[in-house]
């Protein structure tokens, strides 16, 4: 592709020759490492690195051209000066690619929490009603039926890309996250349609203020296509904000909730079954095939979405009912003596409230809750996350999750100050991961429920004295005593 054909929708800060636009360039790397001969580079700041610091190593791989933010003058290939050069590799990757995502049903999922199991639920529908669909997000990224490791929750603009065109499904459905949002990560996409499942704290570490927050995930509603459509959980505080901010744009909104206002009006939720009542407009009974009212919230975000789309009511019923869940979202296993264990990716104080909440409803009559901090990261919802446990749980251990750059020593020592302060005679620090898992459950007899969140389908970033790389594992060695399946 040559040079001007990339650069279309780009604005250009300073002068280059004519005969520059000419230039064929044969790909684009936002990573030096990546660069090839013929590639146009493109210097990103970050957060820990500078692309611009890497420009010279990007030439000595073979670049083309540099794109970058500095006023650069005095480089050996040709310099093209733009303001923001996260916005511009989104541009210019739509351009490069030939922008697939117009070829494609796009789903975008905002929230909180609840954005995997509600994509998984949506992929489920779609393929067992004959539409294909590829998934991007948290756990992996699923393209033409292949996964694909994925390293952040939505991928850099350059990634999803070339992800986008790979794909020969006919649906994508892509978890976006409030980061992914404000780094542009998401530049030159359109959605058919946008979903926002809840709102709450989370990330303050990174924007401040939950209003900050909120207009971070209000972004993507800015990308839904002319005649897309919004599906909001207006039963949340801030969903209900949304939902009025859309419909004063003229934006097409499809409201969940109990307000009588409501697009899918919720009539009642029956928590034994995992049933709601709704009205659209006529009543409505759904069967979520996951325990808990959040399941149940997420499970009405993918009907409306598969409805929307065109697949038939009596169809969605149908084949929902087979959905087999989600890796790392409330995995059960039950132990020789009859005690249930749960594996969880919650994280934020609501997910770990409905996680524990769900236990004691189907039926738990001892709760032991195993979670741990991450270190560096938002440190604000800690003692909310203590004070919900130990309301709910029987008992509960406060173990390692990801250090980062916090010592052992030092996350112990917040822990254990933690637990005291809050943790109404119910808590300990035990910092082995593996060897609390194992502990609670060789402890453990009939009617316990050991509910293990934080990580979920993540791998461990640190080692533990037992032989294994994942909660589950830990899990399944405890029981049998062999990480392996």
């Amino acid at each position: 592709m040559k040079l001007n054909e990339l650069l279309k929708g780009v604005t250009l800060l300073n002068n280059i020759d004519n005969y520059i636009y000419d230039l064929p360039i044969h790909g684009l790397a936002d990573s030096s490492q990546e660069v090839n001969e013929g590639f146009l580079f493109v210097a990103i700041k970050g957060f820990k690195e500078d692309g611009h610091k890497h420009i010279q190593h990007a030439i000595q791989q073979g670049a083309a051209a540099i794109v970058g933010e500095q006023d650069i003058t005095d480089l050996s290939v040709p310099y093209l000066q733009v303001s923001n050069t996260r916005i511009a590799l989104g541009v210019m990757a739509k351009n490069f690619y030939r922008d697939p995502a117009s070829r494609k049903i796009m789903i975008g999922i905002t929230g909180t929490n609840g954005k995997t199991t509600t994509s998984y639920l949506i992929k489920h529908l779609l393929e067992q009603n004959g539409i294909s669909c590829s998934v991007m997000g948290t756990i992996q990224n699923i393209v033409n039926n292949a996964s694909i490791k994925s390293a952040n929750t939505t991928p850099s603009s350059l990634i999803l890309e070339q992800l986008l065109a790979l794909s020969n499904d006919e649906a994508v459905v892509m978890e976006v996250s409030s980061h992914g949002l404000t780094q542009h990560r998401i530049e030159g996409i359109e959605f058919d349609l946008c979903l926002f499942t809840n709102l709450h704290h989370e990330h303050l570490d990174y924007h401040g203020s939950m209003d900050n927050y909120f207009e971070a995930k209000s972004v993507l509603f800015d990308h839904l296509k002319p005649g897309g459509t919004a599906i909001i959980n207006i039963d949340d505080q801030w969903g209900e904000k949304l939902n009025h901010k859309l419909l004063e744009k003229g934006v097409n909104v499809c409201s969940i909730g109990r307000r009588p206002e409501s697009s899918l009006q919720i009539a009642s939720i029956d928590m034994a079954h995992s049933a709601v009542h709704f009205r659209d407009p006529h009543e409505t009974i759904l069967l979520s095939p996951m325990a808990g009212i959040h399941n149940i919230y997420n499970s009405m975000m993918a009907y409306a979405s598969a409805l929307t789309l065109g697949v038939p009511k009596d169809a969605i019923h149908r084949t929902i009912a087979n959905f087999e869940g989600v890796e790392g979202r409330f995995e059960t296993s039950k132990t020789s003596t009859g005690a249930v264990v749960i594996v969880d990716y919650a994280h934020t104080p609501d997910a770990v409230y409905h996680c524990l909440t769900t236990a004691k409803e189907s039926g738990a009559k001892r709760i032991v809750h195993i979670f741990g901090f991450r270190g560096d990261r938002d440190t604000t919802k800690r003692k909310e996350m203590i004070e919900i446990t130990s309301r709910i749980s029987d008992r509960f251990i406060i173990t390692t999750d990801d250090l980062n750059s916090v010592s052992a020593q030092e996350m112990q020592k917040m822990s254990s100050d933690f637990v005291e302060q809050y943790g109404n005679n119910k808590g300990s620090v035990l910092m082995d991961r593996t060897v609390a898992i194992q502990q609670a459950i060789s402890q453990s007899s009939a009617g316990d429920w050991i509910v293990i969140t934080g990580k979920g389908h993540e791998k461990y970033s640190h080692d533990f004295q037992l032989p294994t790389d994942s909660d589950k594992e830990t899990v399944r060695y405890s029981l049998n005593g062999s990480s392996k399946e």
